[in-house]
């Protein structure tokens, strides 16, 4: 599958910009939307997951946590093609993997309190892009499913929304193998489920090169497991330094720590290092 080209992937951030979000229709290749599909069905039976029973997780979704440590499937989501390049967008290209996780909205499930993602970062709003996420349709989004919904243009408030105060939404509906992309501050929350099916997806969630992650990277994957990935997802995960600055160790990359390191991180100077 060919990865979007610039005309598009800007068609893209510019609706981000003005809306709060977007929908990549057809964005996921057939054979790794099922592959993921049975791999979480997988790690659902081994584990005997069960939902948290929580108003914002949800009494009837179930979530699969830090996938990146569950195989080399996982890994082929944080750097797609057809998805990364309208978050680097909307962020930059030194942005980092926040959270990678499954949602599997189950039927009878209640609609999530609407919520901004980057609610808890204590920056006075509207703001630049500090969080953009994205949802993953392993299985049609549809309004009776579950689909996510969400508040237009609600990125440009000057607040975030009162958690469980009702707000008029809509549905962000999307065929199976879709992508919505948002940005961090779009309120939005995942819709109830009246059907007799399981509406699955996959939350895969960026944040900006200078804020702290959702799910710890670097101890959360091991780093032998680290250690493989490819150089683009190795920043991704933070085994980086942002603008010459940011995450450094020593003044020299993390990525120093993995066995195989690119040749861009380990010559990439320091921000002082440029100041003559």
């Amino acid at each position: 599958m060919l990865a979007l080209d610039s005309d598009t992937v800007k068609l893209h951030a510019d609706r981000i910009a003005r809306d709060g979000y977007t929908i990549l229709d057809d964005a996921i290749e057939p054979d790794l939307v099922d592959a993921l599909n049975d791999d979480l069905e997988r790690l659902e039976r081994f584990y005997d997951v069960e939902p948290a029973r929580n108003s914002f997780e949800g009494e009837r979704t179930i979530r699969i946590y830090n996938l990146l440590a569950f195989g080399e499937l996982y890994e082929r989501i944080p750097v797609h093609p057809n998805v990364l390049p309208v978050v680097e967008q909307v962020l930059d290209p030194g942005c980092l993997v926040s959270s990678l996780s499954s949602i599997t909205i189950c039927p009878g499930e209640t609609a999530q309190p609407i919520h901004a993602d980057d609610q808890l970062i204590p920056l006075a709003k509207p703001h630049v892009a500090t969080v953009c996420n994205t949802m993953w349709a392993l299985t049609d989004f549809t309004e009776a499913n579950g689909a996510t919904r969400v508040v237009p243009g609600s990125h440009l408030a000057d607040c975030s929304p009162d958690y469980g105060h009702p707000y008029e939404s809509v549905p962000a509906e999307m065929s199976k193998g879709s992508v919505l992309v948002w940005h961090g501050s779009l309120w939005h929350g995942g819709g109830a489920n009246a059907t007799d099916e399981r509406r699955v997806g996959i939350a895969m969630n960026y944040c900006a090169g200078f804020i702290r992650q959702q799910e710890n990277q670097q101890l959360g994957v091991p780093r032998e497991v680290a250690a493989r990935f490819s150089p683009r997802l190795r920043q991704l995960c933070g085994y980086s330094v942002y603008n010459g600055l940011i995450g450094h160790i020593n003044k020299h990359s993390p990525a120093e720590l993995l066995d195989a390191v690119s040749v861009a991180d380990a010559d990439s100077p320091m921000v002082w290092d440029k100041l003559r």
